[in-house]
């Protein structure tokens, strides 16, 4: 069954993982048709006292002082997030990430804008198997074997439906933050 939505695939860091405690985005990332666009996120100061890890700082390779320095308004990138979202189903390979926009939307004063699909609904939904899930998998590995940032995240799990989905798109190309955090190039 074919969405009516084109498919953008989402993907956040955090500060932790909620079994650390209090956690909240400090980047979020989309991607669709082999182009990724993402924000660093400048900590909210409603998310004062929450918890920052050691793990997620190592994991994703920000700095809290590199976050507060380079990110953008929770009300900004909220903002330019939703844009950027309009018109599309967004797909996340975690379900965490409801929380985190959820997290983001709260901060920034507003609705949460859309839920956020998870993958194995696209799976059931294009009756994909074991076999296909893992050469996708491999496709995708291949193509974005650096993980752990949201751009390339996303675009790994954009790899992958399109592997799975048989979709073709142009070569892969990540919108570098600049050095305030906003994206250089709005491509999606």
């Amino acid at each position: 069954m074919e969405s009516k939505l084109t498919i953008l695939t989402i993907d956040f860091e955090a500060s932790c993982l909620p079994r650390h405690g209090l956690s909240y985005p400090i980047e979020v990332g989309v991607a669709g048709n082999g182009r990724a666009q993402s924000w660093l996120i400048r900590p909210h100061e409603n998310w004062a006292g929450w918890h920052w890890s050691a793990e997620a700082e190592r994991l994703h390779g920000l700095t809290l002082a590199q976050v507060e320095r380079e990110g953008l308004s929770a009300e900004t990138v909220f903002a330019e997030l939703v844009a950027a979202a309009h018109g599309h189903r967004l797909v996340a390979d975690s379900v965490i990430d409801q929380y985190w926009l959820e997290t983001l939307a709260d901060a920034a004063g507003q609705a949460t804008p859309f839920m956020i699909d998870h993958v194995s609904l696209l799976l059931d939904e294009y009756g994909a198997g074991e076999r296909r899930i893992m050469q996708a998998v491999g496709f995708a590995d291949a193509q974005y074997p650096v993980r752990h940032r949201a751009a390339s995240d996303a675009l790994w799990l954009s790899a992958l439906l399109d592997h799975l989905l048989d979709r073709r798109h142009q070569p892969p190309h990540i919108a570098a933050p600049s050095l305030t955090g906003k994206c250089l190039s709005n491509d999606l």
